[in-house]
């Protein structure tokens, strides 16, 4: 008798080993699985994770490109414009009373307007920078939803916007609110040369400080406004370095510096240092005005969100940076009721 040898392939020949000669449901499972081509699946964007907002879902396809460069279906940096006004407004208000109301809801409109406004100017100015950028190469200019003559157009009614609310104010608080144009222009050039570029976003959505106790005495008390104003921008320092470690790959590969690019694996320790720079600030603009124990008391709970912030962040996850970025928004709510509850008990 002539036997006759067929080669098995491997698969074969493994699944149909001794030890699974008894066992079909063995041989099925090894055969298919060595037979299978599937690659596992790629890790999904990180900047693909934030939820769709009310625009990407129900505004008119014309108007979401004006939505999108303006930001004000992401309002996390509208808070971080409004706060610093609402503090020096409560700050200025007399001792026993409540801030103006009139007075926030014109800073409330303000900061909508002017955040938005920074917003298109930035896109302006680094639209070639965002396309290489992961996270923002969508954007309206960069991905050509938007031309530059359509941006120019928007810039111009959010400016004549913002200064509708501007001339609301007295006329120390009107040639102050100007001033901060400069830092609104020059922002988003400082990226191109200092590693600093959040620095200088301090000095721009903090002038709200400096504003807000103007509108209500018509002058500026700097030992009050000054180290309001500090403690503005060493927060900012904290919130956008967590921020830009988002973008710190994309960042150091097309040349734009940052503080998370300076700081790198120091972030954590550095920014803990601008957190107690940030409450001195605070603790010394309330003892300037005689705030009582429960500014403190809240003073204390901000230091320990603050510390949370920066102690829990993981600057190499976006998603855990974004949430801690968001959480600014309470922070700064609740140093504003601090100094309402120090003024009022």
């Amino acid at each position: 008798m002539v036997r006759v040898w067929v080669a098995r392939p491997a698969f074969v020949r493994t699944a149909l080993s001794p030890w699974s000669r008894h066992r079909p449901a063995a041989i099925c499972t090894r055969i298919f699985s060595t037979l299978s081509t599937d690659k596992p699946e790629p890790s999904p964007n990180p900047f693909a994770l934030e939820k769709q907002t009310w625009a990407e879902t129900h505004a008119p396809k014309w108007m979401l490109p004006y939505i999108q460069i303006s930001r004000i279906n992401r309002p996390a940096g509208t808070y971080m414009l409004l706060w610093p006004c609402f503090w020096s407004t409560a700050l200025a208000a007399p001792a026993g009373a409540l801030p103006d109301p009139g007075l926030l809801a014109l800073f409330a409109t303000g900061s909508l307007i002017m955040r938005s406004a920074g917003c298109t100017i930035n896109d302006m100015w680094d639209k070639d920078f965002d396309k290489q950028v992961e996270r923002t190469n969508m954007r309206p200019l960069a991905s050509g939803a938007l031309t530059y003559p359509q941006a120019w157009r928007f810039l111009a009614l959010q400016l004549s916007a913002g200064l509708a609310v501007l001339v609301q104010l007295n006329p120390y608080t009107i040639g102050l609110g100007v001033t901060s144009l400069g830092f609104v222009a020059v922002y988003p050039y400082m990226k191109r040369i200092t590693y600093w570029p959040q620095a200088m976003l301090g000095l721009t959505f903090n002038y709200g400080a400096l504003v807000g106790w103007a509108a209500v005495h018509g002058s500026c008390d700097w030992s009050v406004v000054l180290p309001l104003y500090g403690a503005g921008v060493s927060w900012t320092l904290v919130y956008d370095t967590l921020y830009a470690h988002q973008d710190k790959k994309d960042d150091a590969r097309i040349g734009v510096k940052s503080t998370a690019l300076l700081f790198g694996e120091n972030t954590k320790p550095i920014l803990n240092a601008f957190s107690a720079v940030t409450i001195a600030g605070l603790a010394t603009a309330g003892y300037m005005v005689d705030l009582s124990l429960p500014f403190y008391l809240g003073l204390s709970a901000s230091a320990a969100q603050l510390a949370w912030q920066v102690n829990t962040a993981d600057i190499n996850d976006p998603v855990n940076l974004q949430k801690r970025f968001g959480s600014n928004k309470w922070f700064g709510a609740l140093i504003f009721t601090s100094i309402v509850a120090g003024k009022v008990f």
